[in-house]
């Protein structure tokens, strides 16, 4: 039987990759993407939801899939604030997640972060430990928790910091080796394919994906 997928930040880097993809696959007979905006895709299969996370709970009833994906993300300089910040990478995510196990979805998928790490010191792991703890109290049948290190990939808005990032990551590639491969940057499509591999393998219970294993279950190929 055909399922349904539901998409969350279809619009930024992963969930642009990850939204083709769910349209090609066999798996699936209608995939909703909900957002503030609308993506510019159109596709028989296709059902776009424009809505306000603020208040999420008002939309329950558009929030019925089996396999939910959710790239929700962004960054203290996009954010702005602590508390912007907080918003997008817990509230949000932990409250759809809660919605979505609630109208009896099987699977989330969730990008999270190297790092993340509730008891961390730097508030971005933090929060992101903070929401990884959060959504395995879901009743998922399973959850899936990709951590991947720097991502590569075309973004709407420039993040410099992220660009020298990649190019330093770049030099030092050769020399991520054995324990160190999880450092070495890793492409938003093949963070995308290893999402969509992973719900397919239909496994159970909660999973983490390091960026290194993300690395090897995307790759174009398998």
């Amino acid at each position: 039987m055909q399922k349904t997928a539901l998409i969350a930040g279809a619009s930024g880097l992963i969930g642009s990759h990850l939204l083709p993809l769910l349209l090609a696959s066999g798996r699936y007979e209608k995939v909703i993407a909900v957002g503030r905006r609308p993506v510019p895709i159109v596709h028989p299969k296709l059902e776009q939801r424009i809505l306000d996370f603020d208040h999420l709970e008002e939309y329950r009833m558009s929030l019925i899939a089996d396999d939910v994906y959710c790239c929700l993300g962004t960054t203290m300089r996009e954010a702005g604030s602590k508390k912007a910040f907080y918003k997008v990478d817990y509230l949000y995510i932990v409250k759809l997640a809660a919605l979505t196990a609630g109208n009896f979805a099987a699977q989330l998928l969730l990008v999270s972060a190297m790092g993340a790490d509730a008891t961390s010191r730097i508030y971005y792991n933090c929060v992101k430990g903070e929401m990884e703890d959060a959504v395995r109290q879901t009743p998922f049948r399973a959850i899936h928790l990709f951590r991947p290190s720097l991502l590569l990939g075309e973004r709407q808005t420039q993040r410099p910091a992220e660009r020298l990032g990649a190019a330093l990551l770049g030099v030092l590639h050769p020399l991520l080796r054995g324990p160190l491969r999880r450092f070495r940057a890793v492409a938003a499509s093949t963070v995308a394919r290893a999402m969509l591999r992973a719900a397919e393998a239909e496994t159970t219970g909660v999973q983490v994906h390091p960026s290194d294993e993300i690395a090897r279950h995307g790759a174009l190929g398998r």
